[in-house]
């Protein structure tokens, strides 16, 4: 899992891992302080990474995994590019739940 968000829901994400899952974190634009069940690192067998600086190849090797539908980004919304200040609006609320995608295809 590779989190962005942290904050409250933060255990909740922990849960969705499987036993020897992987957990990689590289923000904290939902709240950087976070609770732990420590039972649930150890009994889990979790793998913890603090991510700030990658590799070239991880982000075209994400890039492939998404096109070759290994992973599946959730998508909240899209919005034509044109209509940037309102997904802008959107994202602030934080009331989504995945990706705010802007289409920059031309019209």
């Amino acid at each position: 899992m590779i989190d962005l968000v942290a904050g409250k829901q933060w255990p909740e994400f922990l849960q969705l891992l499987k036993p020897r899952g992987r957990y990689a974190v590289s923000g904290a634009i939902g709240g950087a302080l976070v609770e732990l069940d420590i039972r649930t690192l150890y009994l889990k067998d979790l793998t913890f990474y603090g991510c700030s600086v990658l590799q070239p190849e991880v982000f075209q090797n994400l890039v492939n995994c998404i096109e070759q539908r290994k992973i599946n980004p959730i998508v909240a919304c899209t919005f034509p590019l044109k209509e940037i200040h309102t997904a802008q609006a959107v994202f602030l609320e934080k009331k989504h739940i995945g990706k705010i995608v802007l289409n920059v295809a031309q019209e």
